[in-house]
């Protein structure tokens, strides 16, 4: 099992940028990809972006594409969010998680369901 700790968030204006990180401990060894996913209130949470661990292959929701970019450090277990020109409607609370089950091309990881392993969240708000 994988356990993981998401920090990074706060409250920030639009246009400004923020980098979550998510350090991942336990069973890393066994990770395939790993994701972020955001909840706004009200609102079904909702996939942001996801990297391969072995050969770092990434992918984005539209809606992120151009301003965010997610990275990892294998070293340190370590996966990264770097968020550019926010705007209001990315406050959300960001999720980082992971999918140890099954490898990157047998799974869509735009959804919640391919990942086993999920942190607690950290909130970002961004004001207009």
């Amino acid at each position: 099992q994988v356990q993981l700790v998401e920090s990074g968030g706060g409250l920030v204006q639009a246009g400004d940028s923020l980098r979550l990180s998510c350090a991942a401990s336990g069973r890393t060894f066994s990770t395939y990809a790993m994701g972020w996913f955001r909840q706004a209130p009200g609102k079904e949470r909702e996939f942001v972006s996801a990297i391969s661990w072995s050969n770092g292959n990434t992918g984005y929701a539209d809606y992120v594409q151009g301003r965010f970019t997610i990275s990892k450090d294998n070293a340190k277990n370590t996966v990264y969010l770097q968020m550019n020109n926010l705007k209001p409607e990315d406050t959300a609370v960001y999720y980082c998680a992971t999918d140890t089950r099954s490898p990157v091309w047998a799974i869509d990881w735009s959804t919640e369901g391919a990942y086993d392993g999920w942190g607690q969240g950290t909130q970002v708000t961004v004001s207009s």
